[in-house]
């Protein structure tokens, strides 16, 4: 049965479009004091269009936790999908014949509430030490001491997941309004005491995009205190990327201490 299913698709400038206009939502991220790309804004009705450089996707998924009434929300991003099958990007990749449709989604959604990309390995390092490596530990450290206050029952899965040499990375998923609400619930506060707590005026943008970063790893913390086992799917590049420079940089990062200054 085809379930009420709304994907948004976060971006920053314009880009073909998936067809179906029905289940994938472009949202311009960040949208806020920018002219128009044609997509819908981030910056209207209920909204934290203002925090996108520091949020990044983020500020598209407030705006549809707060406006959007489907049954199902999902978030995948201008240049990555949940796709059919692996697929490595081409040239001559056509979008509308690798990424999900809605029976697909529904099929996976009849097997389980939560959707998400395949895990991502890291190998040689936990999630916290490559993070450590690559960014600034301080900010999980933060983070963590605001779990302790907050929300102190995650603590134990927070230690857990740091420990992890993979997860789920890139805030992508499709999940039932519920969780989605329960989810961002818990999220945006500790965010929000995050943000609060490291100061951003002399951060890079690449750098001040860290509590983006920060969520990706939280994601899996609440996955795993509730116990929820997601559906993992295949997902797909839309743009080349150079995997030589970024295992470059992922060994810089963990033998020489060379952190990440920009995305590959």
């Amino acid at each position: 049965m085809s379930k009420d299913v709304k994907i948004i698709i976060a971006a920053h400038k314009p880009f073909d479009v998936p067809k179906d206009t029905e289940m994938y939502l472009p949202i311009h991220v960040g949208s806020k004091g920018k002219d128009s790309i044609g997509f819908q804004r981030d910056d209207e009705l209920d909204n934290i269009s203002s925090k996108n450089p520091f949020y990044c996707e983020l500020t598209g998924l407030y705006w549809a936790w707060k406006n959007l009434d489907n049954d199902y929300i999902g978030l995948v991003h201008y240049r990555r999908y949940f796709a059919k099958k692996n697929k490595k990007y081409s040239e001559n990749l056509k979008i509308d014949e690798i990424i999900l449709d809605k029976e697909d989604v529904s099929k996976f959604l009849d097997e389980n509430d939560v959707i998400v990309p395949k895990k991502r390995k890291y190998y040689i390092e936990s999630l916290y030490s490559h993070y450590a490596h690559t960014f600034d530990a301080r900010h999980l450290d933060i983070t963590r001491e605001i779990i302790s206050k907050q929300c102190p029952e995650y603590l134990t899965s927070f230690e857990k997941v740091m420990q992890q040499r993979s997860g789920y990375m890139f805030n992508m998923f499709i999940m039932k309004k519920e969780l989605l609400n329960e989810y961002l619930t818990w999220l945006f506060p500790i965010l929000d005491n995050l943000f609060e707590q490291v100061p951003v005026e002399n951060l890079t943008p690449f750098e001040a995009r860290l509590f983006g970063r920060v969520s990706e790893r939280l994601f899996n913390v609440w996955l795993d205190y509730k116990k929820i086992v997601p559906k993992e799917v295949p997902f797909v590049y839309l743009e080349k990327i150079n995997y030589i420079n970024k295992a470059k940089s992922f060994l810089e990062a963990k033998f020489f201490g060379k952190k990440y200054g920009q995305s590959f």
